[in-house]
């Protein structure tokens, strides 16, 4: 039997979200040095308020997109380490909160499960 609650749905839709976003962050400092490679990033809020329209189930599929405004290497290159390293230690942040607040709800549910076994 699986419990869920509405908050804990969307607390799942959040963190695999930021897990997108970590996933993207690694891949655009992996290609630091890929000639022609160019940023991606999500537009995160926008996505988050597209997922939590979709469906409790409903795969949170983020749409990717260059990011503007950074310089570009003469290799036609724009990976910035010191961005994608900024980008991730936020996405950690993001994780980790993402991780406290399922366990708080979880702590909540399993709270009520003893409650009314007493």
């Amino acid at each position: 039997m699986q419990i869920t609650t509405p908050l804990s749905d969307e607390l799942q839709k959040y963190l695999d979200l930021t897990n997108d976003e970590l996933k993207l962050t690694a891949g655009n400092a992996a290609n630091v040095d890929t000639p022609g490679y160019h940023t991606l990033g999500i537009d995160f809020q926008s996505a988050f308020a597209k997922a939590l329209q979709q469906a409790p189930n409903a795969g949170v599929d983020p749409a990717t997109a260059q990011v503007n405004g950074l310089v570009e290497r003469p290799d036609g290159n724009n990976v910035s380490l010191d961005r994608e390293g900024l980008q991730m230690a936020k996405e950690q942040l993001q994780f980790r909160t993402g991780v406290e607040l399922l366990k708080n709800e979880y702590s909540e549910i399993m709270n009520a499960i003893h409650v009314d076994g007493k």
